[in-house]
């Protein structure tokens, strides 16, 4: 009688197993994705009205539908310690899942009753939008999203005294093997410049202390850094405040160090630009950098379409050239990625979209 009861335990453990490392293995298959494997963009953006997160899909990479019909997916007051976010950034881990970095921050938020102030501390002392997290999400499937509130002040005693945390954005260090993410930071009332750090393997915390990733000469602010990898080469555009404020590009050979500073440049707007961001056209040798021209009324994003980095070809701006917004405006800051045709109809399908890929 033991004896069969142990050989049935030995199957019922063998069974186990057997199912576990099934299922191990069908996740590593399903998280190795190419671009051959990719059929549509997706898009994140946020509107300032509502300081919600937004996405919008789209077959071509011209064309841009909202998924709930310009109705917020996510509202900022339900995952942010502000009640509002800014600045969304989506990127797809090596791991296979989708990682969301967000500004915690709601510029109206005195307007609409969530504090007696303008902003959360003294502006004289730590100046406009002074914020001090950011948002991080997490999901499998594009719809369940984890999410934590990151206070960039509280994880060193260094950063205590910081005036702002903004435009996050994520970039897999290929030799380190994390996940580093930079975005827009300054002191108290001083000059905003990129600083990176790396993320731990739970995303929920900074793991080393923020440094600046680049010195703009004499000084001079700038924000809003987006990175891409072309070949070895690592690019990055960025918002320069150098007397006006618009788009400048800086090239390196390693993902954090060693940016020469390029004095032209990149966007061929007249008026202020911003939130710079890159995607690459699939199965294309061509990148498309979106930008927000903050400066028209109303906003719009403009976008410019390059083989090389150095020559940008101008596209116009949404619904005034080849670039189409079909069923919403006054969109900000912009990220685009490359999904696949399965999760594209998934995401589709969950906000009632009638759009076939």
């Amino acid at each position: 009688m033991k004896i069969r009861i142990l050989q049935f335990q030995c199957i019922i453990i063998f069974a186990m197993l057997t199912l576990f490392f099934d299922n191990l293995s069908a996740q590593k298959k399903s998280k190795v994705v190419t671009e051959k494997d990719m059929a549509a963009y997706l898009m994140v953006y946020f509107k300032d009205d509502t300081h919600g997160l937004y996405i919008a899909l789209s077959k071509d990479g011209y064309s841009f539908t909202d998924v709930n019909n310009a109705k917020p997916i996510i509202t900022g007051d339900t995952i942010a310690e502000q009640k509002g976010i800014r600045d969304p950034y989506i990127y797809r881990g090596p791991d296979g899942m989708f990682y969301l970095a967000l500004t915690d921050l709601h510029i109206y938020g005195q307007k609409a009753g969530y504090r007696n102030t303008e902003w959360e501390r003294d502006g004289k002392q730590y100046g406009w939008g002074n914020n001090r997290g950011i948002v991080l999400m997490k999901s499998a499937d594009l719809i369940n999203w984890s999410h934590k509130v990151l206070r960039v002040d509280q994880s060193f005693p260094e950063l205590a005294n910081i005036g702002c945390a903004w435009a996050p954005e994520m970039i897999y260090d290929e030799v380190k093997k994390k996940t580093m993410i930079y975005f827009s930071m300054r002191f108290g009332v001083g000059k905003e410049k990129v600083y990176y750090s790396y993320l731990n393997d739970d995303f929920t915390k900074l793991e080393t202390v923020p440094k600046p990733i680049f010195e703009y000469p004499n000084g001079v602010a700038y924000i809003d850094a987006d990175i891409t990898k072309v070949g070895n080469k690592y690019h990055m555009l960025y918002a320069s405040h150098d007397g006006t404020s618009g788009v400048k590009q800086a090239i390196s050979d390693s993902v954090n160090t060693g940016y020469a500073y390029d004095p032209k440049w990149y966007d061929p707007e007249k008026v202020g630009c911003e939130a710079p961001t890159v995607y690459k056209r699939i199965g294309e040798n061509k990148w498309v950098m979106v930008y927000d021209i903050y400066r028209i009324n109303p906003h719009n994003f403009g976008f410019s379409e390059t083989t090389d980095f150095i020559n940008f070809t101008n596209l116009g701006r949404f619904n005034e050239g080849v670039m189409k917004s079909t069923n919403f405006t006054v969109p900000k800051h912009p990220t685009v990625i490359q999904v696949t045709r399965k999760e594209a109809q998934t995401l589709a399908k969950k906000w009632g979209l009638n759009m076939k890929f």
